[in-house]
């Protein structure tokens, strides 16, 4: 038992942990304090790619099946939306994924740093896109099957073109997080 103690103490790497918790604690909080879908999804979609680099892909995962939750346990994600989280949750799961495998694409090619910033922006365009027409395509789908008509309309542009900016704007201040930290030599 000691020996295992000892193991797992040694692959936690102190610092990894520290930035994921902040991280998580920025995704966990801002959905509490802020009721606007522009800034709390522009918030959250930076902290998922910050996440990406700077903790990793199981890291970025892990804290994309967190907002939506607290979304709809805030107040900011409508009720009637609640059949949506899981959508939300791969949403979230498709941008990282996006992001990480274009990134290395360029990564892998070139070790030109002007190369690794269009595979960062590249993967952040595709992963917003495709987040997007994702979402769009889910909620236009289950909106007929669970939601009232009257509110299709809302519930339709809530998960629509918003989604795609947000991620836009996310990738954006997530760039200006990895850019500015010294630690992070990736972007």
């Amino acid at each position: 038992m000691q020996y295992l103690k000892e193991k797992v103490l040694t692959l936690t790497n102190t610092a990894q942990a520290v930035r994921f918790l902040g991280l998580a604690s920025v995704i966990t909080i801002v959905p509490f304090l802020i009721h606007s879908q522009w800034i709390t999804g522009s918030v959250v979609n930076a902290v998922l790619i910050a996440t990406l680099f700077l903790v990793g892909i199981r890291g970025a995962i892990v804290l994309a099946l967190v907002p939506s939750m607290i979304a709809l346990s805030s107040g900011l994600l409508p009720a009637v939306l609640a059949p949506v989280i899981p959508f939300i949750m791969i949403g979230n799961v498709i941008l990282i994924l996006t992001v990480d495998f274009i990134y290395r694409q360029f990564k892998n090619k070139s070790t030109c740093l002007p190369m690794r910033q269009k595979g960062f922006w590249l993967g952040v365009t595709a992963g917003a896109l495709l987040k997007f027409l994702f979402l769009f395509a889910s909620v236009n789908i289950i909106s007929q099957l669970l939601i009232k008509q009257e509110l299709v309309i809302k519930v339709v542009q809530m998960m629509s073109w918003p989604q795609f900016y947000t991620a836009m704007i996310g990738g954006a201040i997530a760039w200006a997080m990895l850019k500015f930290n010294k630690n992070n030599k990736t972007i």
